[in-house]
């Protein structure tokens, strides 16, 4: 089974940046995954901040991370990226990366949770005022 595991968390004052990271283990050379960035904050729904394909690499972001937030991925490192940049307070929740098998993400669904059937287990974002 896939495993992922996220890093680059920690505590970082608005304006500031951070790089997430998402290193996948337990796939083959044949595995084609849509992969994303999911955020959530205490007492509100799981939201999702960024997606992109291992194929193809096209990115796909929520209207409130564009312009601050990069995903990319390093295929050679099995690892996937979140560079996120003018960092504000309401960027403040856990983050998790997470994939399932597809030949492309979709403009239209990349966001659903549901769809994603592998999880990490999250790392921490706070950004102070």
């Amino acid at each position: 089974q896939v495993q992922l595991v996220e890093s680059g968390g920690g505590s970082v004052q608005a304006g500031g940046s951070l790089r997430l990271s998402c290193v996948v283990s337990g796939y083959t050379y044949l595995s084609r995954f849509c992969m994303g960035w999911f955020r959530q904050a205490p007492g509100k729904e799981r939201e999702g901040v960024a997606a992109t394909h291992t194929g193809d690499s096209r990115p796909y972001y929520a209207d409130s991370v564009k312009g601050r937030f990069t995903v990319s991925q390093d295929n050679a490192k099995n690892t996937l990226y979140l560079q996120m940049n003018s960092l504000e307070s309401e960027d403040t929740a856990m983050y998790y990366c997470a994939a399932f098998w597809a030949s492309r993400c979709y403009a239209d669904s990349w966001s659903r949770a549901n769809d994603y059937d592998y999880w990490g287990q999250g790392t921490q974002v706070t950004v102070s005022s």
